[in-house]
């Protein structure tokens, strides 16, 4: 064993920052000798600036390691992989596991929330991850999630689009952090109690500018809505899936508000929605005699979940165990790729990780 103590250093040997790199010198006190002292043991005032040097040198290192990690930098921590492997066990090749934040990190969220089709998804992910899973995401997750969530604020506060889905959203968030901080304490979430007390008063200030949105009404002075044939507006609310959306339009005009009153059209909500069993089960009688198909949707969605779909999903194939967005090519060792890609839902992609 070459060296004895923890310092295998000689005594009086110190080592000062220059310009070719770490190089020791010897102190005049121990009267020894060290290669190349020329270079560097010109005059003590030499050493003395070297030594300073090196000072500030490592202080500025650190400064930079300190603002790097600091939650407040504004350093966005984005990741833009297409696709990631899901791994469920450790192997000789790979050690640990694939978990939730790791997954939300590398994928491309970034971009995904600028994607129409792919907006709402990300957006009910988010929700989900804020009502249960927010304390299961590691610290940098954590701040992705929250840098995420500012973008899709300001897109909504851009185009004046969602503007109820994103309430709902921060609305769900600040409830869980409420809870976290109050409640259970601030050992369930990672870093300083008044770092998640600052991103609680960013989520009460961006409320406050979703509440402050004036949606103006278009200088179009062509056809609108109303001009339409009745059975072409009734087609049009038929696409609806959600029954808050057809309550607003009945407030906009007169008119839209017997069209949106419409028996045919809450019973296709309702069947889109849920099952026969679940309706059976919720069954409303109007003044009458007939079923309220209208009142009985709104009480079916406080009983039950609503149908999901959307323009894009997730998909995991069942071959080769690679997460992607749907219509992404991935290196898929099978013969049909098509066929072994299961679409995920936002639930099924937070169940995925569940080990």
């Amino acid at each position: 064993m070459p060296f004895l103590g923890r310092d295998w250093r000689s005594p009086g040997q110190s080592w000062v920052k220059t310009a070719d790199g770490w190089t020791r010198f010897l102190d005049e006190k121990s009267g020894g000798f060290v290669g190349d002292i020329s270079s560097f043991c010109k005059k003590d005032d030499h050493n003395k600036e070297n030594r300073f040097n090196s000072l500030n040198y490592d202080v500025a290192a650190k400064k930079r390691k300190k603002d790097l990690l600091n939650s407040k930098a504004k350093i966005q921590y984005f990741h833009q992989e297409k696709w990631i492997y899901v791994h469920k066990g450790s192997t000789k090749e790979r050690h640990g596991y694939c978990t939730l934040g790791e997954a939300f990190n590398r994928l491309d969220f970034s971009s995904a929330i600028l994607d129409s089709r792919r907006f709402n998804y990300v957006v009910r992910l988010l929700e989900l991850i804020a009502k249960s899973q927010l304390t299961s995401l590691s610290g940098i997750a954590q701040k992705n999630y929250m840098n995420i969530l500012e973008k899709v604020v300001q897109k909504v506060l851009e185009d004046q689009q969602n503007i109820r889905l994103i309430r709902e959203l921060l609305q769900t968030l600040y409830t869980s952090l409420c809870t976290l901080v109050q409640r259970v304490g601030k050992s369930v979430l990672v870093g300083n109690i008044n770092m998640w007390v600052h991103r609680m008063e960013s989520i009460l200030h961006w409320q406050q500018q979703l509440n402050n949105i004036q949606i103006t009404r278009p200088a179009f002075k062509g056809t609108t809505f109303t001009d339409l044939p009745l059975c072409l507006q009734l087609n049009i609310m038929q696409r609806l899936s959600d029954g808050r959306d057809l309550v607003s339009l009945g407030q906009v005009a007169p008119d839209l508000q017997v069209l949106t009153e419409d028996r045919l059209l809450w019973k296709k909500l309702c069947q889109y929605h849920f099952t026969d069993r679940q309706i059976r089960k919720r069954l409303i009688l109007s003044d009458k005699g007939q079923l309220d198909w209208k009142k009985m949707y709104f009480k079916l969605v406080r009983c039950y979940p609503r149908k999901e779909q959307y323009g894009d999903t997730l998909q995991l194939c069942r071959h080769c165990h690679i997460l992607s967005w749907k219509g992404t090519n991935h290196p898929c060792t099978a013969n049909n790729p098509e066929t072994c890609s299961t679409s995920l839902l936002p639930q099924d992609f937070i169940n995925l990780f569940r080990f």
